[in-house]
């Protein structure tokens, strides 16, 4: 009984043996698979994170390089010009004085108003001489911003002694819608002349010159007989000739003469000019 014992004893380690030494084989190679797909799960990882990374900066470098010749295009495209010369200060100053005129209107300070309106048409004759003699002084916004001056400049006068009751209602309406409408056709012409894209920053920089206007020969006519009235106007009251008959005609020129300068817009095909001419001079090189 002892030997069979011993027997059994044997077989029966010997058979746990290998069942034990089976299991943990079976053990070690499911987790050496487990380890083995961590890792290739993380180098999978990995390398699409550096995939991911990769494109994003490519992606980044075409953004950039689109921008960058973007802005090429458009520097070729859009002229740009020297905006500090004196007759774009001297315009800066009928602008900045116009506020100040109309003050001086409503607190019926004539005199000083007249004398104040002299000055600004004497620098509105002196910045156009000056543009014409020497082509330094000459740019393309100048030929924006000195007709905007010009009607800044007559609204507020007009607006100032309707108020004070110098000058008619309905003359004052029909001087100021029309250069309401000249400056509103002069903004959708900056508009219409920038290229793309079309962006605010481009839209209110002075720097760069897309359309020049020409102003027609009857609206420059109109714009001396608005200023005339004007300055007869103020004059009125400091020489004790108001409602006189020759104002009342004056009144009666200007708004046959504001008229006839609106319609001049409309007729004329030469208003504006769009500046392109670099990209032709390249495209033909």
């Amino acid at each position: 009984m002892s030997q069979f014992t011993i027997l059994c004893f044997k077989q029966s380690t010997i058979s746990s043996r290998y069942w034990l030494e089976r299991y943990l084989k079976q053990y070690l190679l499911h987790h050496a698979r487990v380890f083995s797909n961590g890792i290739n799960n993380r180098h999978k990882s990995y390398i699409t994170k550096r995939e991911n990374v990769s494109k994003s900066k490519t992606f980044k470098l075409r953004v950039l390089q689109d921008i960058k010749q973007t802005k090429r295009k458009v520097k070729v495209i859009i002229e740009k010009e020297n905006i500090w010369t004196i007759p774009n200060f001297l315009c800066v100053g009928r602008i900045l004085t116009s506020p100040y005129l109309s003050y001086l209107i409503l607190s019926q300070d004539y005199q000083i108003a007249l004398s104040l309106l002299i000055i600004a048409g004497f620098s509105d004759l002196a910045d156009g001489w000056i543009a014409r003699t020497w082509t330094s002084q000459a740019s393309k916004l100048g030929s924006f911003l000195d007709p905007v001056a010009d009607k800044l400049l007559v609204g507020t006068l007009f607006l100032s002694l309707a108020w004070v009751g110098l000058v008619p209602i309905p003359l004052t309406c029909l001087v100021v819608a029309r250069d309401i409408m000249l400056v509103s056709a002069a903004s959708y012409i900056r508009y219409q002349s920038l290229p793309p894209p079309k962006t605010l920053a481009k839209y209110f920089d002075p720097t760069y010159a897309t359309a020049q206007l020409a102003p027609t020969y009857i609206s420059k006519i109109n714009t001396a007989i608005q200023l005339s009235f004007v300055a007869g106007t103020l004059a009125a009251p400091i020489f004790h000739f108001v409602n006189h008959p020759a104002l009342k005609i004056s009144c009666y020129i200007t708004a046959l003469t504001t008229l006839a300068g609106g319609a001049s817009y409309l007729i004329s095909r030469n208003t504006y000019k769009l500046l392109r001419k670099k990209t032709s001079k390249k495209s033909s090189h």
